[in-house]
């Protein structure tokens, strides 16, 4: 098939899914596919069939889906072939994703940064975000490259090509990229990563301690950092303790009046006294309305 005949078939397989029409239909267009396109990059740059065909792997007819996933499979194999059996040269494949990037360095061995570790994100590292050919996709990997990024001194290749990788995790697993938990997981991995306080997850995703589909499942707490643990704990410790302490009697006031003006009401008014200024002060009164919840002190 020629351009031209991609873009027909690419037309009609969107047309069908969109239409819901049966899975035969739909596996009848992508076996024509399958045995009519010769891929090369330039073919699947300029059609762009890859993606379309791509988005069939989410198909709920288990046949659909497989065959689809046979077909991006053996467009990438055709196409690194093409280019002498290696898949790192940093090219985006047919299934939208990315490949190893090498990394630059200076002639000391150090990578070559651009701005200061604080300010990095991928717009000033000048890396290409647009490895899946989908905004959304490409919008989480700049963001996961933006976290990761951020007080690293780490080569921008080897940024980007975790942060694709942490993407593509997530899209396998929270995909497609309509779905709201995938939006929403992608923006926590990010926000944990930016957080300042916990600077070691950042390294410890970026030198491969916590691979990408482990990152993309990790819980809250897993993602926190060692201090902040402690921390937590030690409040629950004290919380525990002051729930085992007895409460303070409060009494029923038969003489003071709410002050809601629209409650007013007698003989709902608990209240307890504590001594808050020096001895030699009186007590400071804590009131509250049993009736409609409103509270105040005087002294």
């Amino acid at each position: 098939m020629n351009s031209k005949e991609v873009l027909e078939k690419s037309k009609a397989l969107q047309k069908a899914t969109a239409a819901q029409e049966s899975p035969e239909t739909i596996i009848r267009l992508l076996n024509e596919l399958k045995t009519g396109v010769k891929a090369d990059e330039d073919l699947l740059r300029s059609t762009k069939i890859g993606v379309v065909v791509n988005k069939s792997k989410q198909h709920k007819n288990p046949q659909v889906a497989q065959l689809a996933s046979e077909i991006v499979k053996k467009w990438r194999d055709d196409v690194f072939k093409a280019k002498g059996g290696s898949p790192s040269s940093g090219k985006k494949s047919p299934n939208g994703t990315a490949s190893p990037v090498p990394s630059a360095a200076s002639s000391n061995g150090k990578p070559k940064l651009n701005v200061p570790p604080a300010e990095r994100d991928w717009k000033k590292d000048k890396v290409d975000v647009a490895k899946t050919n989908q905004a959304t996709r490409d919008g989480c990997i700049g963001l996961i490259y933006n976290g990761l990024c951020h007080m690293s001194t780490a080569a921008p290749s080897d940024i980007l090509q975790k942060a694709t990788a942490i993407e593509a995790a997530g899209f396998d697993k929270l995909g497609p990229e309509s779905n709201s938990g995938y939006s929403s997981r992608m923006r926590t991995l990010y926000m944990n990563l930016k957080n300042k306080s916990n600077p070691k997850l950042r390294e410890r995703v970026l030198s491969g301690e916590i691979p990408p589909e482990r990152f993309i499942v990790m819980t809250n707490d897993e993602l926190k950092s060692a201090e902040r643990k402690l921390e937590d704990e030690k409040l629950m410790k004290e919380n525990l303790k002051d729930a085992q302490m007895p409460s303070v009697e409060r009494s029923i006031s038969s003489s003071l009046e709410c002050s809601n003006p629209k409650c007013k009401g007698l003989k709902t008014v608990a209240y307890t006294q504590a001594q808050t200024r020096s001895a030699d002060e009186p007590m400071t009164t804590f009131c509250e309305c049993t009736k409609c919840g409103k509270r105040w002190k005087f002294c």
